[in-house]
């Protein structure tokens, strides 16, 4: 019999026991849990590293931090950072570290512009907290097929977003192309989170020139701040500069 491992990642811990639980008990599925983003990562790679990665991830779609709760039925990893990750960046920090593990978003309530946020992010599916087991299991093969599951009632709004997504990406490259090939490296320091000294002594820049150019990219962005240009940058599919070494440009997201 082939298994489906599935690792559960809920803040809420009593939630996260009783669904990880109730997967347990299916012959083929072997499920493990996680009680914040971090502590999903640490699982994940764990698991690649001993040659037994996951094949489905259940995300909380308002992952957050954790919550207190009874000692755990299947035991909730646990995270000892400060750091944490919400569900949509984790679905993206999956997505791009480990391809070919698929998520699905549990989520409160339909909620059209996140669900498709997600889908750009790269989830396979976005499920009601409330939906049956026998729904959710059909979700967790369904995605494992290459499906794509949506709730039908979220399938107008969604494919609505998308649509706007697309448009916007379209102008945030329009924009990023009107770039000097200096200021998009200087973009790109940006979007790495990098301050106006840091960017100076990589680019072996004077702090008056980075200044210059960091408010010669947000003129022709037309933004008014460092954080609306580094989303602009990320819709364009601009990624940030490789601290570790030259600079890389990440592919859009939207499918």
């Amino acid at each position: 019999m082939v298994r489906i491992r599935v690792l559960v990642v809920d803040d809420h811990r009593i939630f996260a026991e009783s669904l990880a639980a109730a997967l347990a008990a299916e012959p083929d599925v072997d499920v493990s849990a996680a009680g914040s983003g971090p502590a999903a990562l640490r699982c994940l790679e764990r698991a690649a590293a001993e040659g037994r990665r996951f094949d489905v991830l259940l995300v909380d779609a308002d992952l957050g931090g954790n919550l207190p709760g009874m000692r755990p039925a299947v035991p909730v990893q646990e995270s000892n950072e400060d750091g944490l990750v919400d569900g949509i960046s984790l679905v993206a920090g999956v997505r791009s570290g480990q391809p070919g593990v698929r998520t699905v978003v549990l989520a409160e309530k339909d909620d059209p512009r996140r669900a498709g946020l997600a889908l750009q992010a790269g989830a396979s599916g976005w499920v009601a907290k409330d939906c049956s087991l026998s729904r959710l299991l059909t979700v967790i093969r369904g995605v494992l097929r290459d499906e794509t599951h949506l709730p039908p009632a979220l399938l107008t709004g969604v494919l609505r977003e998308l649509t706007a997504a697309r448009k916007h990406r379209t102008e945030s490259e329009r924009l990023v192309e009107s770039l000097t090939p200096r200021e998009r490296e200087v973009l790109r320091c940006m979007v790495a989170g990098l301050g106006r000294k840091a960017v100076a002594e990589r680019l072996f820049l004077s702090p008056h020139t980075v200044r210059t150019h960091m408010q010669n990219v947000l003129g022709k962005l037309g933004v008014h701040s460092t954080l609306a240009a580094v989303a602009l940058a990320r819709r364009a599919g601009v990624g940030p500069v490789d601290l570790a070494g030259d600079v890389v440009e990440r592919g859009g997201q939207l499918a």
